[in-house]
């Protein structure tokens, strides 16, 4: 009788990091991106199709059975190519950083072509789609489990480390309350709107974001707002009444104002000292 034994080497305890959400998405050309950042990091998986990112002004092309890895608080947006539709998934992890092998310190972000890997990610990541698609008992703590073995594939195969993301002095409210601003600028959104997203007064949550940020939710907002109008201005042909309502702005002529206080100059003039061609990359959402 033959008997085969293996020694195995018992890893460290995993990292404390916690699967935010799990996204599967698909350009279209009605979908637009606004470039945004967030204080976790992010992943994404291409499945099918090209198109390419912008991340920290920098245009990085991608294309099916890439990975591309996104540090926390580093800014970006998808592009997607007219001709050719790509889908992807991707996911938000709380608590991590990637960090190179090969290079000293961290970077802002890393795009890997896995070739023959792609198969243990890949399924690793349709596994844990679906589990969140069902939202049967326990896919939580499923999806989790995966995370933590998806990230052992992703250490295998492209030469990556996983450290903890370093303490962020500014509070978890405040982080939220970006967060939210971020993803819901096109929304109405109040004071007591934030107060209540964070569970926090709103009084302290002004005084709280400005430490954070140096100025109020409202102007944060405001800013956000602004600086995705000069985006889509810059990026498509949109008319500038669509842009106002698509940033958030019930009215034009107060879009217009808070545009020209903000840069000196209407819409129109923005546009067209800024204009860039929209040619080749739409942007999706």
């Amino acid at each position: 009788m033959s008997n085969q034994r293996y020694s195995m080497e018992t890893p460290p305890a995993s990292l404390p990091v916690q699967l935010l959400y799990v996204t599967c998405a698909r350009s279209d050309k009605d979908w637009h991106s606004m470039e945004h950042s967030h204080y976790f990091a992010e992943l994404f998986f291409i499945t099918k199709g090209e198109g390419c990112f912008i991340i920290d002004n920098e245009r990085v092309p991608v294309r099916e059975n890439d990975l591309v890895l996104v540090n926390p608080g580093v800014s970006h947006t998808e592009l997607g190519n007219k001709k050719s539709p790509w889908e992807y998934i991707a996911l938000g992890i709380e608590g991590l950083q990637f960090h190179s092998r090969e290079d000293s310190g961290t970077y802002d972000y890393s795009v890997h072509f896995l070739g023959q890997s792609r198969k243990e990610i890949g399924d690793c990541l349709t596994q844990m789609v679906m589990e969140a698609r069902l939202g049967e008992q326990d896919s939580g703590a499923v999806c989790q489990k995966l995370l933590e073995l998806l990230l052992l594939y992703i250490t295998r195969h492209t030469r990556q480390n996983i450290l903890a993301a370093p303490p962020n002095k500014a509070t978890r409210e405040c982080r939220v309350v970006e967060q939210y601003i971020n993803e819901h600028y096109a929304e109405e959104i109040t004071l007591e709107t934030l107060s209540l997203t964070a569970h926090i007064n709103k009084y302290y949550l002004v005084h709280a974001f400005k430490a954070y940020k140096g100025i109020s939710p409202i102007s944060y907002l405001a800013e956000k707002r602004l600086t995705e109008a000069m985006h889509l201005l810059e990026t498509t042909n949109y008319p500038v009444t669509k842009i106002s309502g698509m940033v958030g702005y019930s009215s034009q002529s107060y879009f217009s104002q808070a545009f020209r206080r903000m840069t000196s100059m209407s819409p129109n003039q923005y546009r067209k000292k800024n204009e860039k061609s929209a040619a080749g990359c739409s942007i999706v959402k």
